[in-house]
C-alpha cells in the first residue's frame, strides 16, 4: 500500500520524475562503463584461455584472436615439463616450486613480523616508537630499484647469492614495511582499556598477543597474507637481477619464453605456461577476495 502511494505521488510530481529519469541514467551509464572497463580487463585473459586449448597450426591459421575450433590439453603437460625456456627443456615446473617455496615462508614469516611490531607499535608504545614507524613506513613508498645493488652485496656477503633462500630474506624485509602499516593501523581500533585491564590482571606482553590481539586479528590477517603472496608471487625485479638460471622465480622464466631457442612461436603451450604461472593468485583472489574487501573495510572504519 505503502508503495502503490509512492508511486503515485511520483506519477504525480515532475521533478520527481525527473529526479528518477536522471537517476535511471546515470545507473545505465555507470553500469555501462563498468561493463566496458570488464571486458577490456576479461578479454585478454580469455584469449590466453583459448589459446591454450587451440592447436598452434589453428592458431597460425586463424590468428590469436578466434574461438577455438578445438579443444585439446596437449599444451598444458608440454609446458609444465617439456617446454624449454632460456635454454632449459624441463618446463615451468621448477620456477613454479621455486615460486611456492619462496612465497609461502616469505607470506608466513613477514605477516608474523608484521604483526607483532603492529602489536608493539600501537599498544607498546615507547620513547622514539613514533620515529621507528616512520622510518619503517619509508619502505612503503621506496622503489625496489634503489635496494638492488644493497641486496645483491648483501646476499653475497652472508652466502645465499643466487638462491631461493635469499629472495625468501628479501621479501620478508621489503615486505615488512606494509605488513606492519596494515596490522599497526588496525590494531589502533582495538581499546586500550582491553590491554590495561589484561596488564591489571597480570598478563604479559606475549600472553596478551596471543589471548587477546590474535583473535581479534583475522580480517587484518588475511589481508597482509593476500597482500603479500600475490605481491612476492608477482614480483619481477628481485628474481630475474638477484637469481639466475633454475634458481629464479616463475615470473623470470615467463619473461624468457621468447628465449626458447626456436623461430617458431608455439603460442598454445606459451598460453598455459602464462595460465600456470597465473593460476595462484588468481585463487587466492577467487577464493579470498572477499575476505580481502571485508578486512580492509573494518580496517578503515576502525
Amino acid at each position: 500500500m505503502a508503495e502503490a502511494v509512492l508511486t503515485a505521488d511520483i506519477a504525480d510530481d515532475p521533478e520527481a520524475r525527473a529526479a528518477s529519469r536522471r537517476r535511471l541514467v546515470s545507473r545505465i551509464v555507470i553500469y555501462g562503463l563498468l561493463g566496458l572497463f570488464s571486458i577490456a580487463y576479461f578479454v585478454p585473459l580469455l584469449v590466453v584461455v583459448f589459446n591454450s586449448f587451440r592447436t598452434n597450426v589453428e592458431i597460425s591459421a586463424h590468428g590469436l584472436i578466434a574461438l577455438p575450433l578445438s579443444f585439446r590439453l596437449d599444451a598444458w603437460p608440454e609446458a609444465w615439463s617439456n617446454f624449454c625456456i632460456g635454454g632449459q627443456c624441463g618446463g615451468v615446473q621448477r620456477y613454479f616450486w621455486n615460486s611456492v617455496s619462496m612465497v609461502i615462508p616469505a607470506t608466513i614469516i613477514s605477516t608474523t613480523l608484521g604483526a607483532i611490531n603492529g602489536y608493539v607499535l600501537s599498544k607498546w608504545r615507547f620513547p622514539g616508537s613514533e620515529f621507528i614507524f616512520g622510518c619503517m613506513l619509508l619502505g612503503v613508498f621506496m622503489p625496489g630499484q634503489i635496494s638492488l645493488l644493497p641486496w645483491a652485496f648483501t646476499l653475497g656477503k652472508i652466502g645465499l647469492a643466487n638462491s631461493v633462500y635469499g629472495l625468501i630474506l628479501v621479501h620478508c624485509v621489503q615486505g615488512l614495511s606494509f605488513t606492519t602499516l596494515f596490522c599497526r593501523n588496525y590494531y589502533l581500533g582495538i581499546p586500550d582499556d582491553l590491554i590495561k585491564a589484561a596488564r591489571i590482571d597480570g598478563a604479559g606482553f606475549w600472553r596478551i598477543f596471543y589471548k587477546i590481539v590474535l583473535p581479534l586479528s583475522p580480517p587484518i590477517l588475511i589481508v597482509t597474507v593476500i597482500w603479500q603472496f600475490t605481491g612476492i608471487w608477482n614480483e619481477y625485479l628481485f628474481g630475474v637481477v638477484l637469481n639466475s638460471g633454475a634458481n629464479q622465480p616463475i615470473t623470470a622464466a615467463i619473461a624468457a619464453l621468447s628465449l626458447n631457442g626456436t623461430t617458431v612461436r608455439t603460442y598454445d603451450v606459451m598460453s598455459a605456461a602464462v595460465l600456470i604461472a597465473a593460476l595462484p593468485p588468481l585463487l587466492v583472489y577467487f577464493f579470498g577476495g572477499k575476505y580481502f574487501v571485508r578486512g580492509l573495510t573494518a580496517g578503515a572504519i576502525k
